[in-house]
């Protein structure tokens, strides 16, 4: 014990180690999930929004809702919601294969809507250009609207991936492993300040890494 009055002795470091493995698992899973359901959900949306390719007022107005209606849930009480569900595609509600499904209704509206206001930034002369040589819609997404827009998708994506770090921690709520289950069950049941300290100084650690790569690959990803 130190002079702040810490034990270090109490912390298994081996545990520590293998709650960083799960949370990196869930971060890993549902971030890719997220984004295969995400960055479609939110290309729909700015091509239903008015005045775009596909401007349809009544589906984009329903699909708004839906999204914000998402969004608008604490992850906490979605956690909680989305147990049913949850148990019918993984088996299970708890560890970490049950809070990545969660994890993926939580963070893919959010992310969505991320994708729709950067590509609203887009400079519309160039789908104008694209459509005045004839290009189909699907190339007009493919190969303008999204290339230009690359920076800001991973910008978006960085900021994604850091809120899912946050939920994961939160998962521990349900018993959803990590380092958020271990703060959790150690630090905040058992009062070993310790575990809290790791586990938090290790999830800030994840989230540098994560805004320095993603802002690295902006950067790179940006046009001179």
């Amino acid at each position: 014990m130190n002079e702040i009055g810490f034990d270090w002795s109490v912390i298994d470091w081996a545990d520590i180690w293998l709650a960083t493995q799960d949370t990196l698992t869930m971060l890993g899973v549902s971030l890719g999930f997220t984004i295969i359901l995400g960055l479609p959900l939110g290309v729909l949306l700015y091509l239903l929004s008015p005045r775009q390719l596909m401007a349809n007022k009544p589906a984009y107005s329903l699909l708004s809702f839906v999204v914000n209606a998402l969004r608008s849930l604490p992850f906490v009480i979605l956690l909680i919601i989305l147990i049913p569900v949850t148990v019918k595609l993984v088996g299970t509600s708890i560890g970490v294969a049950g809070a990545i499904p969660p994890l993926v209704v939580g963070a893919a509206p959010f992310f969505a809507r991320l994708v729709e206001a950067t590509l609203r930034e887009v400079d519309r002369g160039i789908v104008e250009a694209s459509q005045a040589m004839g290009a189909t819609l699907w190339q007009i997404v493919t190969r303008a609207l999204l290339p230009e827009a690359l920076p800001g998708l991973l910008a978006a994506t960085t900021v994604t991936a850091v809120t899912l770090v946050s939920y994961t921690a939160m998962s521990g709520v349900i018993g959803g492993g990590g380092l958020g289950d271990l703060a959790i069950r150690f630090g905040y049941q058992r009062f070993q300040t310790e575990v809290m300290v790791v586990t938090v100084l290790a999830l800030l650690a994840l989230v540098q890494l994560l805004q320095m790569t993603g802002d690295w690959l902006v950067k790179r990803a940006t046009r001179k």
